[in-house]
């Protein structure tokens, strides 16, 4: 009578069993919020700052590529007798001081600078993009990390009530009330959750390694995420909104609509290698000695003017434009690449966002509950005998793969707001 006492205590203690027992809630660790993460990203993430410097690197160039040419000082020393290396023995030998410079024909500088203009700007965009799309991957981390707590969470009380059936299938079979096969099938269902549980404790030390990586953290550090989250989700604008907004706000199609122009530039530029570069410049000789009616020599001053030849066409400026049309038109069809890309990851992610969203709600206020009643009422009726073991087993276990796809539907579709945001540019994707 005492042996069936205690069964039936703890077949009804299964009801009330459902505290969380995971370890991350205890270890006394400041738990890492997503804002905390997203805003340590930006700051702290190596890649960020070198394609940072990159740009500033960019940035420097316009100017150096829109100035002349540096001058040429030249000294010379002209017709200097090898005999007696005098400076006054004959009238030919000078010392000159001369100044040369070159001289771009007239656009060329220009659009050397404004080409080099818009390949900086787009080099600050393309770090702008880089921003976003490390928020996106840290949100993306972040919410499978909280997903995996929260699979762990639910693979513990489930070890815990395993462990309790097995507590009741063990207490029947001792008066005689149960089967062995029951304890034995209790035992085999708690070491698969032993086996699931090491599973997800992998992933989450893999997901941990990425995350803290991202945030510039050794890959040793450990990182505590909250136990709770609002579960409420918001409501998103329209595909079409989101499109016209992302054609506007995002740094990929701003950074390629740059080097577009940049191309066009090059082309012109190109154009202009028909025409002539040019040099000038001027010398002054200075003679000493007299000549021979007893005068001072008089000084020398030379003026010089060259050009270049582009006779070469055919093989060189004709080629040249051939080359930097077609970079154009890469260019061209690049933009066209990138919206088609841009455009399906926002139809993508805002399908991911509905469906998970529908998925959330469905298993919240249906599928669980549904599944709890179901597996209290089996637990009444095993407690009498008219429902047999595995049945019980088999409602418990498909209660808690509904718990699990729960939390990764909740955290699928959170994710699918980060690939949102990042998609369309900015944050203002909610109506």
């Amino acid at each position: 009578m005492k042996g069936l006492q205690k069964w039936q205590f703890a077949a009804v203690m299964l009801l009330f069993s459902s505290a969380p027992l995971h370890a991350s809630a205890l270890n006394g660790e400041k738990p890492l919020s997503i804002a905390a993460a997203v805003a340590e990203v930006v700051t702290a993430n190596p890649g960020l700052a070198a394609i940072s410097a990159r740009a500033e690197a960019l940035a420097a160039l316009p100017d150096q590529l829109g100035t002349l040419p540096d001058p040429q000082l030249s000294f010379k020393l002209i017709n200097l007798p090898i005999d007696s290396f005098s400076f006054s023995q004959e009238g030919m030998t000078q010392t000159q001081v001369g100044f040369s410079q070159m001289l771009p024909f007239p656009g060329k500088l220009g659009l050397r600078q404004e080409a080099a203009e818009a390949m900086a700007t787009a080099a600050g965009f393309g770090v702008e993009e880089l921003r976003l799309k490390l928020i996106r991957d840290v949100k993306m981390v972040w919410w499978n990390l909280f997903f995996l707590d929260r699979a762990l969470e639910v693979v513990e009380n489930n070890q815990m009530l395993m462990r309790q059936f097995i507590e009741v299938a063990e207490s029947k079979y001792s008066v005689g009330k149960g089967l062995q096969q029951d304890v034995l099938l209790a035992q085999l269902e708690l070491s698969k959750l032993f086996d699931h549980q090491v599973d997800l404790e992998g992933q989450r030390r893999n997901e941990s390694i990425r995350l803290s990586t991202l945030l510039d953290r050794p890959t040793t550090a450990l990182l505590v995420l909250p136990n709770e989250v609002a579960e409420d989700f918001p409501t998103l604008r329209d595909e079409a909104q989101l499109m016209v907004l992302a054609a506007e706000a995002r740094p990929l199609l701003a950074a390629r609509e740059q080097r577009l122009e940049a191309a066009r530039l090059r082309v012109e530029l190109a154009e202009k290698n028909y025409y002539p570069d040019f040099s000038v410049g001027a010398a002054y000789g200075l003679r000493l000695g007299d000549n021979p009616n007893g005068s001072s020599r008089d000084d020398l001053v030379s003026l010089m003017f060259g050009m270049s030849l582009p006779i070469y066409t055919a093989t060189r400026q004709d080629r040249a434009v051939d080359q930097r049309n077609a970079e154009r038109m890469g260019q061209r069809y690049a933009l066209a690449d990138d919206h088609n890309r841009v455009e399906a990851t926002i139809g993508r992610a805002l399908s991911d966002y509905q469906r998970g969203r529908e998925k959330v709600d469905l298993f919240k206020t249906g599928i669980i509950p549904q599944a709890q009643q179901t597996v209290a009422s089996m637990l009444a009726g095993y407690q009498v005998n008219k429902v047999d073991f595995l049945n019980v087993m088999r409602a418990q276990i498909t209660l808690y793969n509904y718990e699990t796809q729960y939390w990764n539907a909740f955290s699928r579709a959170r994710q699918a707001i980060a690939r949102l945001a990042a998609a369309v540019g900015e944050e203002a994707i909610y109506e």
